[in-house]
């Protein structure tokens, strides 16, 4: 049995949804199918969820928010009519905007979209509607209650030859609507695939991969053909863009398999994403390199501190009680520094500044900013080959300052921080390297 689940672009219109029911009946064994709302149809176009916050704050600030939503109607009309389906877009769309006037709540209004289109999808492929508002559970805190949600999932589900699910939202203990973050109908899916206990989940986008690189910066980059759970995680987390960070988690616990697949090239093999011990032992020796810019780094450092205990856990208390995130927290004798994003660190920079020099007093303080960090990884590099070496090199050879350098467990982990002139620069670097 295979879990589905298609993108935005996947359901960008009529044609689309047409190249999405083929590639579900090619296959017997794709029984349930997890849905986003509709996408871009081509450039300068707008989403869908785009359009439904438009929506949302006209109904917030006393607006026309029936105004607003018309085009969200018309879309969802043409579609329905064009494949000849029997659906009342209108009486959705008044619906929605009366729901809207009596609560203008974001979260149900932005998760819509998800909802009409798997009402259309359902329709079409005339597979049972099963609304993820029932059994994909937030807590008080806004924090997925996994236990709960694929124990309800799976008494929902298990009974279904197949079923439509949309994507991206669920429910709160109070019974209104939650949604996950921007890409999170790709949780939905993985959330879905585990509960059912299938044997692979495909995930439908528009490339037909993971490429080894971000392609605005490297000219036709490789696609990755195979890559660990582990793998997908750093790099999502570092700027790939293919999959929610998040959304591995559910079906690396149960031990599914992903594949990432094209829905306008679905011939194409895609990637595929599996435990570290179902490696290909003939692929790439390192799976990709990915980075972000936009970074800051906090050095703090005092004489002696590392022949003590506790500065650590008060610095990172700091930052907690701030409610401050930060990406990486990297060691020295007697120095800590802190990389963080610089719109999180802007608005309190002074606050937090002065609450490391009132509480930890240290002999040196400072921050830098327009940072960049790069990640390299690779499972499969041989214990013999110093590609961290190799890379240090070719970085160096092209007049690359390197900031900071951070060595992660597992064959290759790297991360280079660099300035953000330097950025695309030590990307091509990286790449051409180990590519070479």
């Amino acid at each position: 049995m295979i879990c589905v689940k298609f993108g935005g672009t996947s359901l960008a219109d009529a044609s689309q949804f047409r190249k999405v029911r083929e590639i579900i009946e090619s296959d017997p064994r794709r029984k349930f199918v997890v849905v986003s709302a509709p996408g871009k149809r081509f450039g300068g176009d707008i989403k869908i969820t785009d359009m439904l916050e438009e929506v949302w704050k006209r109904a917030l600030n006393g607006g026309r928010a029936d105004k607003a939503m018309k085009p969200v109607t018309q879309r969802y009309a043409a579609i329905a009519g064009e494949l000849g389906l029997e659906f009342d877009a209108e009486e959705e769309a008044e619906k929605i905007v009366s729901a809207l006037s009596a609560c203008p709540d974001r979260d149900y209004c932005m998760s819509r979209g998800e909802y009409l289109s798997g009402k259309l999808m359902s329709l079409y492929l005339g597979r049972p509607f099963v609304d993820p508002a029932r059994h994909v559970f937030f807590d008080r805190e806004g924090v997925l209650d996994s236990p709960k949600t694929l124990k309800s999932l799976n008494k929902a589900l298990s009974g279904l030859d197949g079923a439509v699910i949309p994507g991206f939202y669920g429910a709160t203990p109070t019974g209104g609507i939650k949604t996950f973050s921007r890409g999170g109908s790709d949780i939905t899916g993985a959330l879905v695939a585990a509960a059912v206990g299938a044997e692979l989940y495909e995930n439908w986008t528009d490339v037909n991969g993971l490429l080894a690189a971000d392609p605005r910066v490297v000219d036709r980059p490789e696609t990755v053909r195979n890559l660990s759970y582990r793998e997908l995680r750093i790099l999502s987390y570092m700027g790939a863009s293919v999959m929610h960070a998040d959304a591995a988690r559910p079906v690396r616990e149960a031990g599914i398999p992903i594949r990432i697949l094209n829905t306008n090239y679905p011939q194409d093999e895609g990637t595929l994403i599996v435990p570290v011990s179902r490696l290909s032992a003939g692929r790439q020796a390192v799976t990709g390199v990915a980075g972000r810019k936009g970074l800051s780094v906090l050095q703090v450092e005092k004489q002696f501190v590392s022949d003590g205990a506790g500065f650590m856990a008060t610095l990172l208390e700091l930052f907690k009680a701030r409610r401050l995130p930060f990406e990486q927290c990297l060691n020295g004798i007697d120095t800590i520094s802190i990389v963080i994003r610089s719109d999180l660190l802007k608005p309190c920079k002074k606050e937090i500044l002065g609450d490391i020099r009132r509480v930890l007093s240290p002999d040196i303080l400072n921050v830098t900013d327009g940072l960049s960090m790069i990640t390299v990884v690779g499972e499969n590099v041989p214990e013999s080959e110093n590609m961290t070496v190799k890379l240090l090199a070719a970085v160096g050879a092209q007049g690359i300052t390197i900031s900071t350098i951070n060595q992660g467990a597992g064959r290759l982990n790297l991360i280079l921080g660099v300035h953000d002139d330097d950025y695309e620069k030590a990307i091509k670097t990286i790449y051409q390297t180990i590519r070479a």
